[in-house]
């Protein structure tokens, strides 16, 4: 934490709870304005086939599926970098006045396609805003750039301790004031 200004990344193995953990932490919040993204797995069945993003305003669309032509792939799923950067990269703007906590879920080998994006989280983090992201726990480039900036608290994350993640993560956040318990 810098000048009571709190950069939170929670790192762990695929699986491990991180999206869970970060909604976990956002409902306990109250009152919070929060910008930002998170991604959800889409399914057919019980296959795989692609991730959607969705910001807290409700907005949603697809990240990365397997229909998906396109240059940026990561294994057999494309990347939509254009609609991610139309869609998403805007709400993670440091300017905006009216957001107390950005959440970014996650900065990964998609999302990090987007020049936009990795420029909008560098500005996110070497700036005066409360960052709560998920990253990925292994990775170059800006996955590892990003958890070796100044200030930033990395905390890793198994399917056992995300209730003790939570609780800490709440109290780090204190200024924004949480209503829940962790455990609740």
């Amino acid at each position: 934490m810098v000048g009571g200004i709190c950069k939170i990344l929670l790192t762990g193995l695929p699986g491990c709870g991180k999206t869970t953990t970060v909604m976990r932490i956002c409902t306990g919040l109250k009152d919070v304005r929060v910008a930002g993204f998170y991604t959800e797995e889409i399914r057919y069945g019980k296959a795989r086939t692609g991730f959607r993003w969705k910001r807290f305003d409700g907005a949603e669309g697809i990240l990365a599926g397997v229909d998906i032509k396109s240059k940026f792939r990561v294994g057999r799923y494309g990347v939509d970098v254009s609609g991610f950067e139309r869609d998403v990269v805007p709400v993670l703007d440091s300017r905006r006045g009216d957001v107390d906590l950005f959440v970014i879920d996650e900065i990964g080998r998609m999302e990090c396609f987007s020049k936009q994006f990795v420029e909008a989280v560098r500005r996110l983090f070497e700036g005066e805003r409360r960052v709560l992201a998920t990253v990925a726990q292994k990775g170059s480039g800006f996955v590892a750039e990003v958890k070796d900036m100044p200030g930033v608290t990395l905390l890793t994350l198994t399917e056992r301790s995300s209730d003790s993640v939570v609780g800490q993560v709440l109290e780090m956040l204190l200024p924004l004031k949480p209503t829940i318990a962790a455990d609740e």
